[in-house]
């Protein structure tokens, strides 16, 4: 099959589009290059593999794209750490509605006049940000409060879309949700807003990236954010692009949705003192600090993974030890180019 990602270039774009290349589709990718700027990737020389740059705010575009394509990932979208939510709280919400505004419009003409068979969006765990009971389970999303982060409130707006299109047009569609992707490849943004965490300034405020940055450069005490028992999925990248691969093509994910994530849950402070043991061995004792939290710090992510296993035969089976040997490596590499 012929799939149309937007975002490819993205950090969990770069995922999806090695898994449906190694999966034997054909691949179209579409990034305006807007965040990292242009960056070059380790398939960009595959034979099934085609870059467009462009802006999927394109109706046009996207349409003429789209209508040779069967399926259509749209993963594209402003994004960032935390400290994205605040700094650019108006464009997160502004910038994605077109986007997606635009995805859809393109895809209800593909689907009607070319190939287009199904729609997969890429929403968000920041959909259950409100939520007060946990695991969060695939509906709980329309039960609970509203998202107060304009980005968590934007990507249930995602789902809305997904959910109209089809109502009023008949549009397929699959609605995927990562939960804290893990992965190679997460590099300082353009349009990162620098922070200052103790004696290191960070630009990314994603947590593995910035808990090992400053544990390479000396923090000792380590600051944390928050009081660090914050609790979280931590998903790798490669799990994700897997799930989300799979919900594109099964028949049984038509029109529904998926949490996508490993069931471990981890605190932010058991997550920062493996990283410190990996990077500081078990002789250095692990000293820490909490540092005011951010608004929008969730304090649980805890997602239901039931729906996936049993419909998709999906999980998430690479480890967090396992996903640290791989990260934390490149995450030094990448700090001595300075590309965190």
């Amino acid at each position: 099959m012929k799939v149309l990602v937007s975002g490819s270039a993205g950090f969990i774009g770069g995922y999806v589009v090695e898994e449906l290349l190694g999966r034997g589709h054909e691949v179209v990718g579409i990034d305006n290059h807007s965040k990292y700027g242009p960056i070059t990737k380790s398939y960009d020389s595959n034979p099934g593999y085609k870059l467009v740059v462009g802006d999927c705010r394109d109706v046009d575009l996207m349409t003429e794209l789209l209508m040779d394509c069967d399926h259509f990932i749209a993963g594209a979208a402003l994004i960032g750490g935390i400290s994205y939510f605040h700094a650019y709280a108006y464009d997160l919400l502004a910038t994605n509605e077109r986007i997606m505004a635009a995805s859809c419009d393109a895809a209800i003409k593909a689907h009607r006049q070319g190939r287009l068979q199904k729609v997969t969006y890429m929403s968000s765990s920041m959909v259950f940000e409100s939520t007060e009971h946990w695991p969060s389970v695939e509906g709980d999303e329309r039960k609970v409060a509203p998202p107060l982060s304009s980005y968590g409130f934007q990507k249930l707006a995602v789902e809305y879309f997904a959910k109209a299109a089809w109502d009023q047009y008949k549009l397929p569609y699959t609605i995927v949700r990562p939960f804290n992707c893990v992965g190679v490849g997460e590099m300082r943004a353009l349009g990162e807003v620098e922070v200052l965490s103790g004696n290191v300034q960070l630009a990314m405020s994603h947590v593995v990236p910035d808990l090992v940055q400053k544990i390479l450069k000396g923090q000792d005490p380590l600051h944390i954010l928050g009081t660090g028992e914050q609790i979280r999925h931590y998903t790798y990248g490669g799990d994700l692009a897997r799930g989300i691969a799979m919900a594109m093509e099964s028949p049984d994910a038509l029109n529904t949705d998926f949490n996508l994530s490993t069931a471990e849950s981890t605190t932010v402070l058991d997550l920062a003192e493996r990283i410190w043991k990996k990077l500081k061995g078990s002789d250095v004792p692990f000293r820490y600090v909490s540092d005011e939290a951010y608004e929008y710090d969730v304090q649980r992510r805890v997602p239901s993974v039931e729906k996936a296993k049993s419909v998709l035969g999906f999980e998430a089976t690479t480890g967090l030890d396992e996903i640290l040997d791989e990260v934390i490596p490149w995450i030094e590499m990448a700090v001595d180019e300075g590309l965190i």
